[in-house]
């Protein structure tokens, strides 16, 4: 009987090296557990990798938006240095432009000064227009024999005026033109006046007796001429002297008119 168990003995119990060679336990093979495991391990391994992908791509942007920041420090920089640049330039153009109203309201006064001047200088000189024009001839006593002919002065009133000088205007012209007219500077304000006043004898006729005044003068009177008539037609009293018109005793302002007077 003893020998009967002993027999069996050997097929019941198990050698180190046969628990090795068990399937469950050899190479290649994974226990359910071992496996869930290594799933979770290789999910965490991704995610790991994925947040580390993550995380430099965030460094990176962080780099970018650093600099971004940097340079739009120094954009707001360059603008407030520009914005207080501008500010510099709006005042120096606002000094300049007061400057240079200043100096045109400067230079009007001296432009009007010499026109004025110039007006004055000649206070003296009747400008006869329309006198036939001789080769050869002597001015001032064309201009006696046409006082004398046309404005219908006595000849001892005639001989008596003084004149400082006597010319013709401009370039000698082409036979066939209009002659040129003949300033005349009297000696005496009175005779000037005198003579003057008599230009009424010319009515009708392509003679002519003026004052003599400066271009800009002139112009403005061309200016002035049609509303004098204006004026006159109303039944108003109009009087244009120099270069201004007094309606009624009053000095007629209009700055579309007469800007000069401003």
């Amino acid at each position: 009987m003893k020998k009967a168990q002993c027999a069996a003995s050997p097929a019941k119990s198990e050698t180190p090296s046969s628990k090795r060679l068990r399937p469950a336990d050899s190479p290649g093979t994974t226990s359910p557990a071992g496996k869930d495991i290594a799933d979770i391990l290789e999910s965490i391994d991704k995610r790991l990798s994925s947040f580390d992908a993550r995380l430099s791509l965030v460094e990176i942007l962080h780099r970018e938006f650093k600099c971004l920041q940097e340079s739009l420090e120094f954009s707001q920089q360059q603008v407030e240095m520009l914005a207080a640049e501008n500010a510099t330039l709006r005042e120096t153009v606002k000094c300049l432009t007061e400057n240079v109203t200043q100096l045109n309201r400067e230079n009007k006064k001296i432009k009007e000064t010499v026109i004025d001047l110039q007006a004055r200088s000649m206070r003296d000189n009747l400008v006869f227009s329309g006198i036939p024009e001789a080769a050869g001839e002597d001015a001032e006593t064309t201009v006696k024999s046409f006082i004398k002919t046309h404005l219908k002065l006595p000849e001892d009133t005639v001989k008596n005026i003084v004149f400082d000088r006597v010319h013709r205007l401009g370039p000698i012209r082409a036979a066939a033109g209009r002659p040129r007219p003949i300033v005349a500077k009297f000696g005496h304000f009175k005779q000037k006046e005198h003579v003057k006043s008599r230009g009424r004898e010319l009515k009708g006729t392509d003679l002519s007796v003026n004052d003599q005044f400066p271009k800009e003068i002139l112009e403005r009177r061309r200016v002035l001429f049609p509303i004098r008539r204006g004026f006159i037609q109303k039944g108003s009293r109009a009087v244009i002297a120099v270069d201004r018109l007094y309606v009624d005793g009053q000095l007629h302002r209009d700055p579309d008119i007469t800007p000069w007077l401003y």
